[in-house]
C-alpha cells in the first residue's frame, strides 16, 4: 500500500532499492551512499529493516547547541537501528554522505553476539540522540568499517564469519565508549536535564496526576524531556549511577515517607495517592528500598 512504510526482509533488497549491485554476502553488506541512486519520495511514509543497521554519516544535523555553545564535533556522527524500527527520511537525511553497515539477525545467530547486541542500548535512541564523534573517533570507526569491508572483498571462507563478527564487536565497543564519552562532554547540559527531572517528577506528586495516570513511568518522562526512554535511562546512569527506574522508584518512596511522617493517611491510601492499583504491589516495593515495610516504617517513625 502506497501509505505504507516499504518492508525491506532481505539486505539484497535494500541494495537493488538503492541502486546498488546485490551485496556480496546475502547476511551482511557496506552501502556507500556517495554511490545510491533512489528517490526520497519513494520512501515519504518511512522504511522497516529487517537488519541492524549501523550509519556513518559525513553530514550530520542536529549537533547540539546550548547557550551560546555547541557541545558536539563536527566531523560525521553514527546512528544504530533494530531490526523492525521504521525510519522516516527526514531522519535518515538523505542528503547526507557516508555508509551504513547492515546485518542480517541471522549472521551473528550462532554467537554470543546474538545476545550481547541487545545490550547496547543505542539501538534503542532516537534519531536527534545520534553520537557525534572527533577526528580521532571518527578515524578509528572507518578504520573497522574498512576492516570489514575488505574481508568481504577479499575472501568469504571457513574464517570469514568469525573475523567479521570480532570486527563488528570492536565497532559496538568503540560506539559504547564514544557515548559515554559523549555523556561527559554533554555534562553541564544533561545536569540541566536531570533538574528538569526533578521538577517533572516533583510535579507529578504533587499535583497528584498519580491519580489519573497511575505509577510514574519512565515513558512518560521520557516524552515529557523529548528524550527515548533508553537514552534517558543511560543519560541517568552516567550522572547518578541509577537508571529511570530506580530513579523513579527512590522518589516515589521519598513522598510515602513524606505521608507517612505526616500520618494523615492510611498505608493504602497512600499506595493509592501514589499510583498503586494494588496496595500490596506498594508494600512489596517499599520494603524491597527501605527493609521495612510501611506499617513497621510508621511504627518506627512514631517511636522516634
Amino acid at each position: 500500500m502506497k501509505n505504507q512504510p516499504k518492508i525491506f526482509n532481505t539486505i539484497s533488497e535494500l541494495h537493488i532499492a538503492m541502486g546498488q549491485p546485490k551485496p556480496m554476502h546475502p547476511l551482511i553488506s557496506i552501502l556507500n551512499y556517495g554511490e545510491a541512486i533512489f528517490d526520497p519520495k519513494d520512501f515519504e511514509q518511512g522504511i522497516i529493516l529487517d537488519f541492524y543497521k549501523i550509519s556513518f554519516k559525513t553530514i550530520f544535523k542536529g549537533k547540539l547547541r546550548y547557550g551560546q555553545g555547541f557541545y558536539d564535533f563536527e566531523e560525521g556522527g553514527m546512528s544504530f537501528v533494530s531490526p523492525g524500527q521504521i525510519l522516516r527520511m527526514q531522519d535518515e537525511e538523505a542528503d547526507y554522505s557516508g555508509m551504513s553497515l547492515h546485518i542480517h539477525p541471522d549472521f551473528i545467530r550462532p554467537y554470543s553476539l546474538n545476545t550481547i547486541i541487545k545490550k547496547y542500548g543505542f539501538f534503542n535512541y532516537s534519531a536527534s540522540e545520534a553520537l557525534y564523534l572527533s577526528e580521532k573517533e571518527k578515524e578509528t570507526i572507518l578504520g573497522v568499517f574498512a576492516s570489514i569491508q575488505n574481508e568481504l572483498n577479499e575472501r568469504i571462507d571457513n574464517f570469514s564469519q568469525d573475523v567479521i563478527i570480532s570486527q563488528i564487536e570492536l565497532l559496538l565497543n568503540y560506539s559504547n565508549r564514544f557515548y559515554n564519552r559523549q555523556f561527559i562532554t554533554r555534562k553541564a547540559v544533561n545536569h540541566d536535564v536531570l533538574a528538569k527531572l526533578e521538577v517533572e517528577i516533583n510535579d507529578y506528586f504533587d499535583q497528584e496526576k498519580t491519580l489519573i495516570n497511575g505509577v510514574l513511568t519512565v515513558q512518560f518522562l521520557a516524552e515529557r524531556l523529548n528524550l527515548s526512554p533508553r537514552y534517558l535511562s543511560d543519560l541517568l546512569r552516567n550522572l547518578s549511577g541509577q537508571n529511570t527506574q530506580q530513579f523513579i522508584h527512590d522518589k516515589l518512596i521519598e513522598k510515602a515517607k513524606e505521608y507517612i511522617a505526616n500520618g494523615t493517611y492510611s498505608v493504602a491510601e497512600i499506595g493509592y495517592k501514589l499510583g498503586f492499583e494494588h496496595p500490596q504491589s506498594f508494600n512489596k516495593l517499599f520494603k524491597k528500598k527501605t527493609n521495612l515495610s510501611p506499617v513497621a516504617f510508621k511504627e518506627s517513625f512514631n517511636k522516634n
